[in-house]
């Protein structure tokens, strides 16, 4: 059973859909704006009748709160005018609202503000965040992860979510406490005695200059721990990402040092942010004091004039305790509010960001008949002056296997990363099927070439789920047939993990760990097996495997190669010898191309590759 507001936000909902039928928001297409104010507009408004409610029953508490020292003082004022014999039989109308409104209306309106802040924002609302934080990251381009750490961007993914909540959960608040308490001790004071207001107004003036400089300083050194924060969980996970190579090289001591000096770094920051928390509180509580004394003095002295009467005295007292209390609450909260607001701003450099890679206006789907593949005078060096890719033409017919063949850095992998569109050609155009690339979705374009790359990365997850990611229909009868064929099914079968999952429920450990590299990569064969895309690129597809396995693979590849347009990257030249035809690249240009028949008859450039190779290796 679920409680009232706990369904009114649909946390996962996404982008152009409704959030909520009853709220009747729609969940925005593109990311938050980077602008701090707008980043908190951009969540909030989607659910900005839950807000107002809280702001509302945030009012009605505050005013509820801050009637209880002028109900102490109105009980002491009847106790003195009717004595305890009349007190009941005359003052019980009094005395029941006051009673009532303590023991139904303030828990009513308490538990109601609970209900909107708890069940209808608190779990609903962080969750939101950190699916559109999610949804928005994981579309950036792949040049956006290679920029950062994995570990600092989702940390600001995860600690966004609940720091914008609090802040504006306590920002509500903390202004209904700072204006129903100041304005309803204010009010009742002045009507008391104008001199009682006094000590309360200039108490105000005085705090409110103390948080003006307090504030903006401790929201900037905020912002500072928690980007230290991100650093320090980035380089955390960072190390153990790749604890096979700080065992490898036994490097525990440098990685400590590593850590040691993120922590020392976020450390500094956070003592930085107490000093200003510690010195908050010296002055806020020598502040409240005075306000005490002040307040105390000044009703004892006006109650011994003869001009205030005991019940004023008692209720005087309790509100300067009440402010007093209240101004410590309001501090703590905004000393949490803004660290909080550091931390959603300092996220914002994740979450917040422009498309790195987004589909143009207009972008249509890739539609591929044929899968003639043309590179027409493309120009690429990831920024440099000197490019990695030269004026690169290549034109493959439909149905063609091309092996690239060259040395390191003369352009074939950039070349398959430019066709998959992680980067954008710095001048000249990419065709397939005579559609330029930069014109389809990005979706549609990879949807259509199946790739495997020679380092294989699995997800932490099950075999199952590995393979089928390469078609999320497939059945198991389908995945199995996929392994089969990938020479994979074999280890499979005797697959277990930690857990007990056997088999193809066994889970492979992060980036596929547990597995051999062979494994991995035959894992990884049969996914693009299992997608069948009607362009096949394979960048070293089998330069993990042993030669056994690479025959049985080799053979398997044929059969998938089969009525495909096939790109080849090796370094073992042997592997690309019945291509229909290589194509040798230096600086980023086609040099030599031709069947391997051809190219040796030639002597040219690939004849020395070739007699350069000791069993069939580059």
């Amino acid at each position: 059973m679920r409680l009232p507001f706990e369904t009114i936000i649909d946390p996962v909902a996404a982008p152009g859909t409704r959030a909520s039928r009853l709220l009747g928001t729609e969940v925005p297409e593109g990311p938050p704006p980077s602008g701090l104010l707008a980043f908190y507009w951009y969540f909030i408004r989607q659910a900005k009748a839950l807000f107002a409610l809280l702001f509302l029953f945030g009012m009605l508490v505050a005013i509820l709160d801050a009637l209880i020292p002028i109900f102490i003082g109105t009980v002491i004022s009847l106790m003195t005018a009717h004595g305890p014999e009349r007190l009941f039989a005359e003052a019980w109308p009094q005395l029941l609202g006051m009673a009532a409104v303590l023991v139904v209306g303030r828990p009513l309106a308490i538990t109601t503000q609970n209900l909107i802040a708890q069940q209808g924002i608190s779990a609903n609302f962080t969750s939101m965040i950190r699916w559109q934080g999610h949804f928005h990251v994981v579309r950036q381009g792949w040049a956006f992860f290679q920029e950062d750490f994995a570990g600092r961007i989702a940390n600001r993914v995860m600690q966004a979510a609940p720091a914008l909540r609090e802040s504006v959960v306590q920002g509500v608040n903390a202004v209904w406490y700072i204006i129903v308490y100041g304005s309803t001790a204010l009010i009742w004071l002045t009507q008391a005695d104008v001199r009682l207001a006094l000590p309360v107004l200039v108490w105000f003036i005085v705090y409110i200059a103390l948080l003006r400089f307090l504030v903006p300083r401790l929201r900037d050194r905020s912002k500072a721990a928690s980007a230290e924060r991100s650093l320090l969980t980035g380089r955390i996970v960072d190390s153990y990402t790749n604890i096979l190579t700080v065992k490898l090289f036994a490097r525990a001591e440098e990685e400590d040092s590593f850590i040691r000096d993120g922590i020392t770094r976020l450390t500094e920051a956070f003592r930085r942010q107490m000093r200003l928390i510690t010195l908050n509180g010296l002055l806020l509580s020598s502040l409240n004091a005075l306000l005490l004394t002040s307040l105390g003095a000044m009703s004892i002295w006006l109650w011994q004039a003869g001009e205030i009467g005991v019940g004023t005295v008692a209720a005087t007292l309790p509100m300067g305790w009440q402010i007093a209390n209240i101004s410590g609450w309001v501090a703590f909260n905004v000393t949490g509010i803004f660290e909080n607001v550091g931390v959603v701003q300092e996220a914002t450099g994740s979450i917040a960001v422009p498309p790195t890679a987004p589909d143009p206006v207009g972008a249509t789907p890739l539609v591929v008949t044929r899968g003639a593949i043309r590179f027409e005078d493309v120009h690429f060096g990831y920024g440099q002056e000197r490019g990695v890719l030269n004026g690169f033409d290549l034109t493959i017919a439909p149905g063609e296997r091309v092996g690239l063949v060259g040395h390191s850095g003369a352009g074939k992998t950039t070349a398959m990363n430019l066709l998959l569109r992680f980067f954008t050609p710095e001048a000249g155009r990419i065709l397939i099927d005579g559609q330029d690339i930069e014109t389809v979705t990005q979706e549609s374009l990879r949807g259509a070439v199946g790739v495997v790359t020679q380092d294989t990365a699995l997800l932490h997850r099950s075999i199952r789920d590995n393979i089928r990611y390469g078609r999320p229909s497939a059945t198991q009868a389908e995945i199995i047939a996929a392994a089969r064929r990938s020479a994979a099914d074999g280890f499979i079968e005797q697959l277990a993990d930690w857990r007990g999952r056997t088999g193809y429920e066994a889970h492979v450990g992060e980036r596929g760990v547990k597995l051999s590299g062979g494994q991995r990569q035959r894992i990884a064969i049969a996914r693009v097996l299992l997608k069948d895309a009607p362009i096949l690129v394979l960048d070293e597809a089998t330069s993990a495997l042993d030669s056994e396995v690479e025959a049985v693979i080799q053979e398997q590849l044929v059969g998938l190669m089969e009525g495909k347009t096939v790109i080849a990257i090796a370094h073992r030249l042997s592997t690309l010898a019945s291509m229909d035809r290589l194509v040798v690249l230096e600086h980023g240009r086609v040099v030599e191309q031709g069947s391997h028949a051809q190219l040796l008859d030639r002597g040219g450039t690939y004849a020395a590759l070739w007699k350069r190779q000791s069993g069939g290796f580059l």
